[in-house]
């Protein structure tokens, strides 16, 4: 394995350029949590108005996270055009536009066709976004990813409050839906000039430098870990409230409850994860957090009840969330310029088979047996995800004379 490629910007942290740039990325990040939370969760309400079945609602959901590959694929291909700030905020502006066909749509067929649209600008969000914080990282030469993701989760719970306070007010579902995309179009407009362009990030002078070429084994090697993390995630947020429903016993009031304690404890995370990374190192911090993920799965698999699982979302909420970007974090380091632009798009199509498998895997075994059977799939994920800590590095690197070559995995 190659050791990683140290990347500096001529941008400091001190720099106003680079820090409106992290302030205006981390908007970014919420209002991609903020939409697609809207969007989630007011399809009991999509159900109802267009008689959806829950076969069709599985579907609108594959058909996003299938589309979304294609949308970060476009992303790379503006990047590589022009600039990943470009692909940013025309994904965020497909958002604004598809939100409100989504809004609009008078049937099934024209819901499908807006769902779809907004399906790949989600994947030209995740791709840009997660190309910006790589280079706005390189900029402040210490790590800081994570709290991009904090600012994700953060959108995500104010989305899903905001469609409560709509729900509780009785606010129409098309006007719901059009707030969220005038809230996305207004961020867009605000935040999107202040990302960095391609003077200081894909052409800037530690960017202009050769490209280091990428290890075919290495990068599958981050994608599936990526996949696995992203599986995880998916699989609480599809199947947490069922399964304290339907095989705890619990009130629909409680069952609700499980996502709500999965989703707290990764804002706190994501929120500390920069500084336990820059103490411990990458390397720690992921075999910890699988390990710590591993723990709250198991507690979730063998709960006696709906508060002990709760529990177990709980704490399983605060390590497995931050692996995910300390993949893109030290990809990021792997290569630079455009090349970096693309190999971010391409390592973030493994979230949607992530999403894909977390959905229809644990969905499978549940239908062939139950639910808490289930979880032990993302169970075994967290614990497949403690081995592959060793690709990650002891500590950050951030110049050459403290780079330290990853561990050849086993």
């Amino acid at each position: 394995m190659l050791p990683p490629h140290p990347q500096k910007s001529q941008l400091s942290a001190l720099d106003p350029t680079l820090r409106a740039a992290r302030t205006a990325n981390s908007v970014a990040f919420a209002l991609q949590g903020f939409f697609l939370a809207v969007i989630l969760t007011e399809l009991p309400q999509m159900k109802d108005k267009f008689g959806l079945s829950d076969g069709l609602i599985v579907a609108i959901v594959a058909l996003i996270s299938l589309l979304a590959g294609v949308g970060s694929i476009t992303a790379e291909r503006i990047a590589l055009r022009w600039s990943s700030r470009t692909a940013l905020r025309a994904g965020l502006a497909v958002i604004a536009v598809a939100g409100v066909a989504i809004a609009v749509s008078p049937n099934l067929i024209c819901a499908f066709v807006a769902l779809g649209v907004y399906g790949v600008a989600v994947g030209m969000v995740d791709a840009g976004t997660n190309m910006q914080a790589v280079f706005i990282q390189h900029g402040y030469g210490r790590f800081i990813l994570v709290s991009f993701y904090a600012a994700w989760s953060a959108g995500s719970i104010l989305g899903a409050l905001c469609v409560s306070a709509f729900e509780a007010l009785h606010v129409p579902l098309w006007a719901s839906i059009t707030i969220a995309a005038a809230v996305v179009a207004v961020g867009c407009a605000v935040a999107g000039p202040r990302l960095l362009g391609s003077d200081d990030a894909e052409a800037g002078p530690a960017e202009g430098q050769p490209a280091t070429s990428v290890p075919t084994r290495l990068f599958l090697i981050f994608g599936v870990v990526i996949a696995l993390a992203f599986a995880i995630d998916l699989a609480v947020g599809n199947w947490s409230a069922l399964y304290l429903k339907d095989e705890l016993l619990s009130s629909s009031a409680t069952a609700a409850l499980a996502l709500a304690a999965y989703q707290g404890a990764s804002l706190v995370g994501r929120l500390t994860g920069d500084l336990w990374v820059r103490r411990f190192g990458p390397r720690t911090v992921v075999r910890v957090a699988a390990a710590v993920g591993s723990v709250g799965l198991l507690i979730v698999v063998t709960a006696p009840g709906p508060v002990v699982a709760i529990l177990g979302f709980l704490v399983a909420g605060i390590g497995l969330p931050v692996i995910a970007p300390l993949c893109f974090s030290e990809a990021g380091q792997l290569t630079s310029g455009r090349d970096l632009d693309a190999l971010i798009a391409r390592l973030n199509l493994f979230n949607y088979a992530g999403t894909l498998v977390g959905g229809a895997v644990v969905g499978v075994v549940a239908d062939a047996a139950n639910l808490r059977a289930g979880f032990s799939i993302p169970l075994a994920f967290a614990v497949v995800l403690i081995g592959f800590a060793r690709i990650f590095h002891t500590r950050t690197a951030t110049t050459p004379s403290t780079a330290e070559p990853a561990a050849e995995p086993a």
